[in-house]
């Protein structure tokens, strides 16, 4: 069974990821296809992440999965929380029965550094230059940057001004403290993060 990875946040929230190795048919076999999705990677992905929710809690109702206006799947009557990224032959997926949360998975990629100017504001762009652009820790800002745009789950941001990431001794592991600002709200949130041989997982789990 390829459970890449796997983390019990506490005993209401958890995560992991998932190497998919599987063809189509292992997953149909519990995860249900309510979508037209015509390329076969992305039915993959799709599969795969949804299949992980009940891995994660037993009782978890795929069934029941709704999508927001947003894009954003969510259940109804909010028993859990939930959040899933694809990357590759790659899925991941967090969900908590108390509190919000979201996630992101990246493969390591020059591509990167081409597109920082989009996601990067000023003083984040000084923090990456001491760091010489190194791609693990541009992707990682963007996963934080996605993990907390899906936290946040209706949409309509503009990553360089809502979405604050303060400066971190950077490592394979840590937490990036991170200023979200909406309406003239300021919520502050720690955005975790761990670095794998080949991609970057980041993920928000806060009230």
């Amino acid at each position: 069974m390829p459970l890449f990875y796997q983390k019990k946040i506490n005993a209401n929230t958890k995560l992991a990821i998932w190497k998919i190795e599987e063809d189509e048919n292992f997953f149909l076999q519990k995860v249900p296809l309510k979508k037209n999705i015509s390329h076969p990677q992305k039915r993959l992905q799709h599969l795969a992440g949804r299949f992980l929710l009940p891995l994660l809690f037993s009782d978890f109702p795929l069934e029941e999965i709704l999508i927001a206006d947003s894009r954003k799947p969510f259940l109804q009557n909010e028993a859990y929380h939930f959040s899933i990224s694809h990357c590759g032959d790659y899925a991941a997926a967090i969900a908590s029965t108390t509190q919000r949360v979201g996630i992101d998975a990246e493969l390591f990629s020059d591509k990167v550094i081409k597109v920082k100017e989009k996601f990067l504001n000023e003083e984040e762009k000084k923090f990456t230059t001491q760091y010489n652009d190194d791609k693990k820790l541009l992707t990682t800002l963007w996963c934080a940057k996605e993990a907390t745009y899906k936290w946040y789950s209706y949409g309509l941001l503009n990553f360089k001004e809502n979405i604050l990431l303060q400066p971190v001794s950077f490592g394979d592991e840590g937490i990036i403290p991170t200023i979200f600002l909406k309406e003239d709200k300021k919520t502050e949130l720690k955005t975790n993060y761990s670095i794998f041989s080949n991609l970057s997982l980041a993920w928000i789990s806060a009230q």
